[in-house]
């Protein structure tokens, strides 16, 4: 079956919940915890910060659970806030998404998964060359088509693939966890135990401490809205994408705990200090050299389906505009077998190929943080807004806790953001600039666009 606007509804709760889940957990949560023990060097407190990203995440969530419910429409803060706000700022978002929300954090994450995966293959350099290109950015330009051309099978044959994945990456994770307090050899008291960082900070070093530490805590939580990209294809949009959205995230907190509980038992919070490979650390202590190879399996898997995730949601975005701008008409076509975006996820592989072989990923990820939780933001105060302008709207799904829940988001993403652009100044700036471009793009194709 297929709805009025073109892509078959065949997403069920269960592919949603995965999507999301598969979107979050990236390689942060293996990495995060060694900075912020450097930083805090408390448990305690680490624990509670991930918590409050949780809970905010979780807000979120809510927030496009309303939104998504009310307009079950494919591409999420693009169509919330050309709903809203007009077609400049949709298009805006759009154009964001494109480039930093999609298509760099899959370029970064496929060239992380073969610099982890040359570990386990003998003989493989990543840094080799070929043709003048490095072995590491080839590899990952084969992953990223690859991934399209799976996702361009589109229906059941494209989700199951990604739901596999997400499988593969939630057992390797609980396994690590059950195994470690079960048969890892655990560092006495590391779930308690307190370094001297911790009493040498003051109150104003330990609170600039804690900000810069949510900060990157939200970057690891980022992902949580990926089912809403593609509410026009659920079955039951108006009951499915509220429960995939708040399960899927509170599924990833409850690992996120987890997961830094058993590196503070494999290695303490003085084991893990400055250290970026924390489950790496960690293994190695709790299993020895064979947990090292256990973990970045785990990690490859979790890196990939992140990929996938990406691969599978960044499109819709894609097809949106393309369906609403006549210019950009050729955006919206589809695969006449499968229903699937066909000419956006190239329009994606050929940007994520782009920025995969100029060597300037690291840089583009650094302000697509930027840029998501601009637009994030942007999307959260919609609930707000419509609330105003809207009240008869139908909401089958009504945010809990309104109108805290949206304010607190949205007091919190401002601060970190403010935070943001003071420590990256340059990277804030691009993104204010990324978004502008997509203005200037949109004053070109906005007096042909449809309402």
């Amino acid at each position: 079956m297929t709805d009025s606007r073109g892509l078959p509804r065949h997403v069920g709760l269960r592919t949603a919940t995965a999507l999301v889940v598969a979107n979050i957990i990236g390689a942060g949560i293996f990495t995060t915890t060694g900075f912020q023990a450097a930083d805090l060097g408390h448990p305690g407190i680490i624990f509670a910060l991930w918590i409050v990203g949780g809970l905010l995440a979780l807000a979120g969530a809510l927030c496009y659970g309303e939104l998504g419910a009310a307009l079950p429409r494919a591409g999420a803060e693009y169509a919330y806030l050309r709903e809203t706000y007009g077609p400049t700022l949709g298009f805006m978002s759009a154009f964001v998404s494109l480039v930093a929300g999609f298509a760099a954090p899959v370029a970064a994450a496929l060239e992380s998964f073969v610099l982890y995966a040359a570990a386990l293959v003998p003989g493989f350099d990543p840094e080799a060359t070929f043709a003048g290109l490095r072995l590491a950015d080839l590899a990952a330009v084969a992953l990223a088509w690859l991934l399209i051309a799976v996702h361009a099978r589109g229906g059941s044959r494209s989700t199951s693939f990604n739901d596999l994945l997400t499988l593969l990456k939630v057992c390797g994770i609980a396994g690590i966890v059950l195994l470690g307090f079960a048969i890892g050899n655990g560092t006495p008291g590391g779930l308690t135990t307190v370094s001297p960082t911790y009493a040498s900070l003051s109150a104003v070093d330990g609170l600039a401490a804690c900000a810069t530490s949510l900060v990157f805590v939200m970057f690891c939580y980022s992902g949580w809205n990926a089912a809403a990209y593609m509410a026009s294809e659920m079955r039951d949009p108006e009951r499915d994408l509220p429960r995939s959205l708040v399960a899927g995230t509170a599924i990833v907190i409850v690992l996120y705990l987890g997961l830094n509980a058993v590196f503070f038992h494999g290695a303490g919070v003085e084991g893990l200090a400055g250290h970026v490979d924390v489950g790496v650390v960690a293994a190695r202590g709790l299993f020895g050299p064979l947990g090292v190879s256990l973990v970045t399996v785990v990690l490859c898997v979790s890196i990939l389906a992140s990929a996938s995730a990406m691969t599978l949601a960044g499109p819709r975005v894609t097809w949106a505009f393309g369906r609403d701008v006549p210019r950009l008409a050729g955006l919206a076509r589809t695969s006449s077998k499968s229903g699937a975006p066909t000419t956006a996820l190239v329009v994606q592989g050929i940007v994520t190929t782009i920025l995969i072989v100029s060597g300037r990923v690291d840089q583009i990820q650094q302000y697509s943080g930027f840029t998501l939780s601009l637009f994030a933001s942007l999307a959260v105060s919609c609930v707000i807004v419509l609330r105003v302008r809207r009240p008869e709207m139908p909401r089958p799904f009504r945010t809990p806790g309104y109108p805290f829940t949206p304010i607190a988001f949205l007091v919190v993403a401002g601060w970190m953001m403010a935070w943001a652009f003071l420590g990256r100044p340059v990277e804030s700036i691009a993104a204010c600039a990324t978004a502008a471009i997509g203005a200037i793009l949109c004053r070109w194709v906005a007096p042909r666009s449809r309402s």
